[in-house]
Formats: C-alpha cells, structure tokens, sequence
C-alpha cells in the first residue's frame, strides 16, 4: 500500500481548520491602531491592494502574505500565521539567547506571554503586566 506524503494532508488539515474572522479582525484592530485605509496597509506591506479585501472575504492568506502585513505592522509573523492556520514557524519564536541580557525572571514572563495563542487576550495581559510595573515604579520613587 502507498501511502501520501505528509505535506498534502498537513496543508488540507490546515485548510479545514481556518477560521478566518480572528485573522480578520486582527488585521483590521492593527490598521486601526496605525489609523491607515485597507489600501495604505496592503501596499505599505509591499501586496497588492486588493490584499485584505480578499482576507476579509474569507480567502486565506498565504503564508507569506502573512509575514509581510507582520512586518509592516511591527508584529510577530507568528501572530498572523497561526491566525491563518497554518502551524507556527520556529525561526520567529522568542529565544532566550536574543535576551542575554535580561534577568531570567523577565524572560520567563515573556515566555508564557508568549505562548497566549488569542492576541488580545495576550495584548490584554501585556498591558496589565505593563500597568503593575508602573504602579511599582511610582510607588519606588
């Protein structure tokens, strides 16, 4: 018997598990936060565009096209990629040797920040964390 090779069902498996509204309505959380037009955002990402009008209608975003809107929004690739459906890429994980210098304490935070997988529940506690250390360095001074 001749099994398939992995790659055609992985691909099928992520397709069947797209959801597109979350990718959606991230996309257009960070464009409003960047306070640009759909167009400005597509073509300051170097696409077309016509490329989140094609996103909110349901088409699923390359894998590509998801690193590009993450660069031009200043995000991790992996936010928009796992978004997309399509399984994590390795290269844009957090690693501790890009954080040398911080006290391992940070890093573990950052960490379990990091592995959050809805944005703004993330971007939520990144905020309340943001807001605790500010309260302390008020009170400290």
């Amino acid at each position: 018997m001749v099994s398939k090779p992995p790659g055609p069902t992985r691909r099928r498996s992520s397709r069947e598990n797209y959801k597109p509204q979350p990718l959606i309505d991230r996309i257009m959380e960070l464009i409003a936060e960047r306070n640009e037009s759909k167009r400005e955002a597509a073509l300051g990402a170097g696409l077309d565009h016509q490329s989140i009008n094609r996103i909110r209608s349901g088409q699923r975003p390359s894998i590509t096209t998801c690193v590009l809107f993450a660069d031009h929004f200043e995000i991790n690739p992996n936010e928009l990629i796992i978004l997309a459906g399509w399984p994590r890429l390795k290269v844009f994980d957090i690693h501790t040797e890009s954080a040398e210098n911080l006290p391992p304490e940070a890093v573990e935070v950052a960490m379990d920040v990091a592995k959050i997988p809805d944005p703004g529940v993330r971007k939520e506690v990144a905020q309340a964390i943001r807001t605790l250390l500010a309260q302390y360095f008020d009170e400290s001074a």
